[in-house]
């Protein structure tokens, strides 16, 4: 009786069985409203400014999203990524990769520095959407870990099809590709066939 129990025990506690979100496959995220900061934009004038940006806006086309603390060691743990989308130079009218950056999770003392890469990133980048979360309701909402990223892929209904919190591992960046392409040709065969 007593080793049933510690079995138990020990498999409720065991990290591997820890859900690190609240995403379900197939469903749209639950849905979140950043008003404080929101949306980075840039003007013609090469001005920022913030609008509110809901989930919902999600919808529309085929996303990466990567919801992250905004610290160094965070934003190292889905690099591998980053640069395959880069490579991968998916259409702007069919893709859209999504940066959620959870400024409430970051390092004393450090945020200016991190608005000011986004800021960067945002000129490098124009068509890629950065989107700050000032209070981290994202977090919140979706049950995440703090001082990570987690990786989201979404259909262009705005679908999780493909979730998972910490680091991708070379297979996982390899099959999150994969999957974007795949969306990607099917939603370019299908505008073609109308």
């Amino acid at each position: 009786m007593l080793l049933r129990q510690l079995l138990l025990i020990s498999l409720l506690l065991s990290p591997w069985l820890a859900s690190a979100h609240n995403f379900v496959d197939g469903q749209p995220v639950k849905p979140i409203v950043i008003t404080d900061r929101g949306e980075l934009l840039l003007d013609t004038h090469d001005a920022f400014s913030y609008r509110n940006w809901s989930s919902g806006e999600l919808a529309g086309k085929v996303r990466i999203v990567q919801y992250i603390a905004g610290r160094k060691s965070a934003k190292k743990k889905n690099a591998m990524l980053i640069k395959a989308v880069k490579a991968a130079n998916f259409p702007q009218d069919r893709f859209q990769p999504t940066t959620i950056v959870n400024t409430d999770d970051v390092i004393f003392g450090t945020g200016l520095f991190v608005l000011s890469k986004i800021e960067k990133n945002k000129r490098r980048y124009p068509w890629a959407q950065f989107i700050i979360d000032s209070s981290g309701l994202g977090r919140k909402t979706w049950q995440l870990n703090e001082m990570s990223s987690t990786i989201l892929v979404l259909d262009k209904e705005g679908r999780v099809l493909w979730a998972k919190d910490g680091d991708l591992t070379p297979k996982e960046v390899h099959q999150v590709i994969a999957m974007v392409q795949k969306m990607v040709n099917e939603s370019q065969a299908c505008d073609d066939n109308h």
